[in-house]
């Protein structure tokens, strides 16, 4: 039994060493920051260096895996598991750092950058160290990359949240395929760099700093939200080109990657001849210009102004992002109820944006109006059609399931919020932006214009598990605590 157990849990050990060992490494460009900022900061990370390189190197000789050959039960607790402990070694240079934050509060910082939420309980950013500021944004960049690689190459083999129907050959774990997947998930990784780049190279254009430009490009990009400064992306208001290239980006995050990888080796139809980009994009446009219609006959701003911060806004919440030029909650009720809504609709599958990916709402459109159609004439026989395939019972299932945990996870931690004692809109909303992974919820505590500090330690630690939760498309992580799943 216990060989068993060693054998299930060798090839975990061995990415977690490897996560450790990706922990030190990314340690290294905040470290060569914090030679210039104070022997405490200096300290912190060359020991949480140390600390991860040394973990990794014995977690590597106890598991002495050297090929991968993993099971799916494995790759639900691969997965689990690198998240989890990204978020630990995210949290110890905070903490180690910055005396006035607690574990709680590392922690919670360190899980909103990796699941690329950007709930935040840290305030004074303009005046923190530079080496800190790059560690959260490298967090949320790597968070980035990483949900994409698990979003093509692993959810769609777990048949998790209907994924399958995006499933490549990367979604194909055995040796056959394995070298496609390497080399497909290494142009995802090229390509995400390379927009990374270009990002940076278009917000110094537009007129930030070289150092406000890499951290921003690396958690717009990534969908993330952490910007450098307390007012958010609200900083560069009296730049809107800015404003611009954000929502660009921001746009092309919430997009599949591997749409985008099948576009650079020639498939020119490939980003416009999906339904999902096709039925993303076009939702995006028409409730920007509506919005913006309406925001400029009820304001005396000027209709350019009213554009560049409604479709900011609204893409940075429809992606996930979080960033905020404005305290969108004073643009009237309405307002608050449109953004309270659209927290709920994701991107697209393949991209660094969480929420509910885009395809399920279409997906539930196509099942509604067949069912509407069979009310009227009950013997007809109505193929369910996606993107010009059959949608099998299997990914009604897998999607109709995702649903209604997903409902119920946001339900349950707001629940557990209000026994914190947190308000209703606040308890709903907290609970609504952690399993969404936007960021910011609503209301005047942790709305656009304020933070979570003030919330109280066991709330923080519920939200935490929404993130990590919503993040991994919930039903990664709530399947192994079934009884079922640890039978043999």
């Amino acid at each position: 039994m216990k060989q068993d157990k060693m054998a299930l849990f060798r090839p975990v050990l061995t990415v977690v060493a490897f996560v450790w060992i990706l922990g030190a490494m990314l340690a290294l460009p905040p470290l060569l920051l914090a030679v210039n900022e104070g022997a405490h900061t200096t300290r912190s990370f060359v020991y949480a260096a140390a600390a991860f390189f040394i973990i990794g190197i014995w977690l590597r000789s106890r598991a002495r895996q050297q090929r991968f050959e993993v099971s799916s039960q494995q790759l639900y607790l691969i997965t689990v598991a690198s998240w989890s402990v990204l978020a630990v070694i995210g949290a110890i240079p905070l903490y180690a750092a910055m005396p006035q934050l607690s574990f709680c509060d590392a922690f919670f910082e360190s899980m909103s950058g990796i699941t690329t939420t950007g709930s935040t309980v840290l305030t004074g950013l303009d005046a923190m160290p530079h080496s800190l500021l790059l560690w959260r944004g490298l967090l949320q960049w790597v968070g980035g990359i990483g949900i994409i690689v698990i979003s093509i190459a692993i959810l769609p083999y777990l048949r998790v949240g209907g994924m399958r129907m995006f499933s490549t050959e990367s979604s194909d774990w055995s040796d056959k395929t394995l070298h496609h997947a390497q080399e497909f998930i290494q142009n995802i990784g090229l390509l995400y760099l390379g927009l990374t780049m270009l990002a940076m190279g278009c917000y110094w254009l537009a007129g930030m700093g070289w150092f406000d430009a890499i951290v921003h490009a690396m958690t717009t990009l990534s969908t993330g939200g952490y910007s450098t400064h307390d007012a958010s992306m609200g900083y560069f208001n009296d730049r809107p080109l800015i404003l611009w290239f954000a929502s660009l980006f921001m746009l092309l995050g919430s997009l599949p990657f591997s749409l985008f990888v099948a576009f650079m080796h020639g498939k020119k139809n490939a980003l416009l001849g999906d339904s999902q980009v096709r039925g993303f994009l076009a939702f995006v446009m028409i409730l920007i210009l509506l919005f913006s219609i309406e925001r400029t006959i009820n304001s005396d701003l000027d209709f350019f102004r009213v554009l560049t911060h409604v479709a900011f806004n609204v893409i940075s919440v429809i992606s996930t992002t979080g960033y905020a030029s404005d305290d969108y909650t004073q643009w009237g009720p309405y307002a608050v109820i449109i953004f309270f809504y659209i927290m709920f609709v994701g991107g697209c599958s393949g991209s660094t944006a969480g929420s509910m990916k885009f395809f399920r709402f279409q997906v539930a459109f196509i099942l509604l109006r067949n069912q509407l159609h069979l009310m009227r004439h009950p013997y007809a026989v109505i193929p369910s059609k996606y993107n010009g395939h059959v949608l099998s019972d299997d990914i009604v299932r897998s999607i109709v399931a995702f649903s209604f945990y997903f409902a119920f996870i946001i339900a349950a931690i707001a629940l557990f919020l209000s026994l914190t004692g947190l308000d209703f809109i606040t308890s709903l909303s907290a609970a609504a932006t952690a399993v969404t992974n936007v960021g910011p919820g609503l209301g005047d505590v942790i709305g656009p214009a304020g933070n979570f500090s003030t919330l109280p330690d066991a709330a923080k630690w519920i939200l935490c598990g929404g993130m990590l939760i919503g993040r991994l498309e919930i039903m990664t992580v709530i399947v192994i605590f079934t009884r079922t799943f640890w039978r043999t």
